[in-house]
């Protein structure tokens, strides 16, 4: 089923586009989640409310705005976002076992031989060090551009034009 059929079910809320959606979408989706959320248990439940996010908020996609596919990311982004900063998820990160750690460690390993297979890595070494680093936080670890600002002891209207400059310099590497 291609993108548009499936977004002309979606539009109808045909029960069966909610399957397709689910497995054309689910894997990439939840490696972002799961990089930020850190948290495989975690990752899943965020992985559910940003389906149900999106079949909801359907009628908000436009077209004109962007791709379906980065509208979809930003739902997941978002919804990892305010569950790292919500207070129940806070307080229950303070009880981790230390296996939790090691499995994240191992999980990292394995994300950088992926990037390495994709050849991502290539394209992220050819940016500034300041980039690598505002990306890191702002993408990544789901950083506001305050606390970036406050964590790289640098003015916020800094952080704002470097990060513009830097997804520009991205966006020419892989000419998207």
């Amino acid at each position: 089923m291609s993108q548009e059929e499936l977004l002309v079910l979606i539009y109808k809320k045909d029960e069966r586009a909610f399957t397709h959606l689910y497995d054309m979408y689910s894997k990439s989706l939840f490696s972002v989640i799961n990089v930020l959320v850190k948290n495989r248990e975690e990752a899943e439940d965020v992985l559910q409310e940003v389906f149900v996010k999106i079949w909801k908020n359907i009628d908000s996609y436009h077209e004109s705005k962007g791709r379906f596919y980065t509208w979809i990311l930003n739902i997941a982004r978002n919804t990892s976002i305010d569950k790292l900063r919500s207070k129940n998820f806070n307080n229950s990160q303070k009880n981790l076992s230390t296996d939790n750690f090691v499995n994240h460690f191992e999980d990292s390993s394995k994300l950088v031989d992926k990037m390495d297979t994709i050849g991502l890595q290539d394209f992220v070494k050819r940016l500034k060090p300041k980039c690598i680093q505002i990306i890191d936080l702002l993408f990544f670890k789901g950083y506001t551009q305050q606390e970036a600002s406050d964590e790289l002891e640098i003015p916020l209207g800094t952080v704002k034009t470097h990060n513009r400059n830097c997804i520009n310099d991205l966006r020419n590497y892989l000419k998207v």
